[in-house]
């Protein structure tokens, strides 16, 4: 049964209640996700708050990271360890649609949270956990943190080029980003599911899993066959698709045997489609390294703008290297709304990227700034003494 619809609440999740117990990254970008889609998210914290809320990039007492992956949410602080604390936790995920938490593998449990128990007082209950190496095994207990995972699911051999190659890092926190995506969309599938059976359900997901599943689209192959596994894979290239060009970098993607073939006209080499080495998409990809030598070879004295120019007309799939400000700034960008400003009320104007999906005719209400620490503790927990709608006669 939905929860109350707050009249401040609008969106497809509309009336959906999330009781969210994550911190850092994973767990509450991913309930930002489902508050941006109108469902009430109330955030439990300790006295001390997230962690997040200390981290540096600040303004107002407030971190930028706390405040783009907790927005349109509310905020309570209860202590874990108190017993009637404890059991508001309780009686507020008896009322809720989805209780989510990233406490390690065991803790809930301990605590009196995990699903046997919470399901026990609330059926149609979606009981999320999120874990980084898993619920059982030699890593589940390990600390988590997203370069442990990203080393771990060979992410950063995939990121060298090769298993020869020195192991980088992607730089950003991909894993925990990721696994956020990926345990919205869960939640919303096991709601789906409650509309059609009235069950709630116990939904479980690792960062690492999620990393692996990521990499299988494409960056597997040579592990795909059984029996026919690489020992060393060999799929990707030392080298990137970045070149360097006159006044800055540029991407090129040669895909198709017509792309390689405008790439030639277009800066005057109609030489290299005689070379046998390059003469269809299996040789190209076998001779990758080759290709992108040349490639690079090819532009290193022409001028970017022009050349994105030329390659553009000619069909090429080609792109400027943009940084973080250019990117910003970007027309596309503007014209697809992507940014949106508004003013938190005591960190001042603020600029974020929009929830990626829009709700043509479910749209969300107006933005709400992240909460202070404990901002609707009286609020949410005056709920606890009022009845749900189902027993309103």
């Amino acid at each position: 049964m939905p929860s109350e619809t707050r009249a401040e609440f609008s969106g497809p999740l509309a009336g959906i209640r999330v009781i969210d117990l994550t911190t850092v990254i994973s767990g509450p970008m991913a309930t930002m996700i489902l508050a941006d889609q109108g469902a009430d998210v109330i955030k439990i914290e300790r006295a001390d708050g997230d962690f997040t809320r200390q981290l540096a990039t600040r303004r107002g007492g407030h971190s930028a990271s706390f405040l783009n992956n907790n927005r349109n949410k509310r905020s309570i602080t209860l202590d874990l360890k108190a017993p009637d604390d404890l059991e508001a936790v309780k009686g507020l995920a008896a009322k809720a649609d989805v209780f989510i938490q990233n406490f390690r593998p065991g803790v809930a449990d301990r605590l009196g949270l995990g699903y046997e128990v919470l399901s026990a007082l609330n059926p149609a209950l979606v009981h999320v956990s999120i874990a980084g190496f898993g619920f059982e095994g030699p890593l589940a207990g390990k600390p988590v943190y997203d370069p442990l995972v990203q080393a771990v699911s060979a992410l950063t051999t995939v990121q060298a080029g090769s298993d020869e190659a020195r192991p980088r890092l992607v730089r950003t926190i991909l894993p925990d980003k990721l696994t956020a995506v990926q345990a919205s969309q869960a939640i919303t599938a096991a709601l789906l599911s409650r509309e059609r059976t009235g069950q709630g359900q116990k939904v479980t997901l690792s960062m690492i899993d999620t990393v692996a599943s990521f990499l299988w689209a494409s960056d597997m192959n040579g592990h795909t066959f059984v029996g026919d596994e690489m020992d060393a894979e060999e799929s990707q290239s030392f080298s990137d698709l970045i070149y360097d060009v006159q006044g800055g970098y540029v991407t090129i993607s040669i895909m198709q045997d017509k792309h390689w073939e405008a790439l030639a006209q277009a800066t005057g080499r109609p030489d290299i489609l005689a070379d046998a080495r390059f003469k269809t998409a299996e040789l190209r990809e076998i001779n990758r390294d080759a290709r992108l030598e040349l490639t690079q070879s090819i532009v290193s004295k022409l001028a970017r703008d022009r050349l994105l120019s030329d390659l553009e007309a000619a069909g090429v799939p080609c792109a400027p290297v943009l940084t973080r400000k250019e990117m910003r700034m970007h027309p596309q960008m503007a014209a697809n709304g992507t940014f949106i400003e508004y003013d938190h009320p005591t960190a001042g104007r603020l600029r974020q990227a929009r929830a990626a999906a829009v709700f043509h005719g479910t749209p969300a209400g107006p933005v709400r700034p992240a909460p202070e620490l404990g901002e609707h503790t009286a609020d949410v927990l005056q709920t606890l003494r009022e009845p749900k709608l189902s027993d309103v006669s």
